[in-house]
C-alpha cells in the first residue's frame, strides 16, 4: 500500500464546544494525484492547484447545499486562472490555465505564490444548486501572499463567521514530500452564538485568539504525514478544550464530463461552424478538467444534427 493510499481523501468535521468553535480538516492524496496526473503542470502551478482543491473542499464541507461549490482564482499573472469544484457528494475536479514561459520566468519570484503567480485579480466562491435552487456567490480581491491569506481577506470583508485557515501541500515547496502528491486544509470558525460564560464578548474573543494560536502550532509536516491520523492531530491541538470529532466524509476525483454533454454543447452551434473545425475529418473536444477526448467523425456529426 502506498503512502498516499493510507493518507486517504476525506473531510474530518469537529467541534470545540467549550470555545464555541467548529472546524474541518481536509486531506487529499489519491484524488489529488488523479487530478494532477493528466496535466503535467509545472511544479508551482501544481502546488496552487493542490491548495485550491483543499481550500474548496474545506469551505464546501462547512456549508449545507445540494449542488456544486466552485472556487476560482483569476488574475493577470502567469497563472491566469485556477478553478476547483466540489459537489455535495464529495466529487472533486480542477484545472488551471497558465502561460508556461511566464511561469518559468517567474520562478523564484519574491512576494509569495499569489502575487508571483496570479498577480492582481479576484477570488470567487459560488454555490450552484441547479435551476430550481438558490445560487450564491461571493467575491473578493486577491489580497495576501498565499491562497489562505486571500480566503482570510474574504471572510473579514464579508462579515461572515470569523475564520482561520491553514493550507499545506507536498507538491510545491511542501514538507514530507516522499510518497506522492498530498494536500491538506485545516479551518476553524467561531460560531455566531459563541460568547463568554457571563455573556461578555471579551472572554469569547480571548477564546478565539487562543484557538487560532493552537491551530497555528500545527506544522505542514503533521498535516501531510500519513502516520498522523486526523484524530491524533486534532487531539494534539485541542484536547485541553475537549475537541469532538464526527464521522468523516469521503472525497474523490470525479469529472462530470460525458459524451452526451459534449454533444449537447456542439449542437448549440451551427453545423457548418462545427464542421469547419474538423481536422482529418473529425472534431475532437477535450475536457479541460480531466483531459478526456470526445471524437466526432463525419457520420457522428451528421447524426448529431439529425438527432437535434
Amino acid at each position: 500500500m502506498s503512502k498516499t493510499a493510507s493518507f486517504g481523501d476525506l473531510v474530518q468535521p469537529f467541534r470545540i464546544e467549550a470555545l464555541g468553535l467548529r472546524g474541518q480538516l481536509v486531506r487529499l492524496g489519491p484524488a489529488l494525484e488523479a487530478i494532477l496526473g493528466p496535466h503535467g503542470y509545472p511544479v508551482r502551478v501544481a502546488g496552487m492547484v493542490a491548495e485550491t482543491l483543499a481550500l474548496a473542499a474545506v469551505l464546501a464541507n462547512a456549508l449545507r447545499f445540494d449542488g456544486i461549490f466552485t472556487l476560482q482564482a483569476q488574475g493577470d499573472g502567469p497563472l491566469g486562472m485556477v478553478v476547483a469544484d466540489v459537489t455535495n457528494k464529495g466529487d472533486m475536479r480542477s484545472y488551471a490555465r497558465f502561460d508556461a514561459e511566464r511561469i518559468e520566468a517567474a520562478r523564484g519570484g519574491a512576494g509569495g505564490a499569489v502575487p508571483s503567480l496570479l498577480g492582481a485579480g479576484h477570488l470567487s466562491f459560488t454555490v450552484d444548486q441547479g435551476p430550481d435552487g438558490e445560487r450564491y456567490q461571493g467575491i473578493c480581491a486577491l489580497e495576501g501572499a498565499s491562497l489562505a491569506d486571500c480566503a482570510h481577506h474574504y471572510f473579514r470583508q464579508s462579515g461572515e463567521l470569523e475564520t482561520a485557515i491553514m493550507l499545506a501541500n507536498t507538491v510545491a515547496g511542501g514538507t514530507n514530500g516522499a510518497g506522492g502528491a498530498r494536500a491538506a486544509a485545516l479551518m476553524i470558525q467561531r460560531l455566531a452564538s459563541a460568547g463568554g460564560a457571563d455573556g461578555d464578548e471579551e472572554p469569547a474573543d480571548e477564546d478565539w485568539r487562543r484557538a487560532v494560536i493552537l491551530m497555528s502550532s500545527a506544522t505542514a509536516g503533521e498535516m501531510l504525514d500519513p502516520a498522523v491520523t486526523p484524530d491524533q492531530l486534532l487531539y494534539r491541538l485541542f484536547h485541553e478544550d475537549g475537541v469532538r470529532v464526527f464521522r468523516t466524509r469521503p472525497l474523490r476525483h470525479a469529472c462530470r464530463c460525458s459524451l452526451d454533454k459534449v454533444a449537447t454543447t456542439l449542437r448549440a452551434f451551427p453545423q457548418a461552424e462545427i464542421e469547419a473545425m474538423a481536422e482529418d475529418g473529425a472534431v475532437t473536444v477535450t475536457c479541460e478538467f480531466c483531459k478526456a477526448d470526445y471524437r466526432f467523425d463525419e457520420a457522428a456529426l451528421a447524426a448529431l444534427y439529425v438527432a437535434g
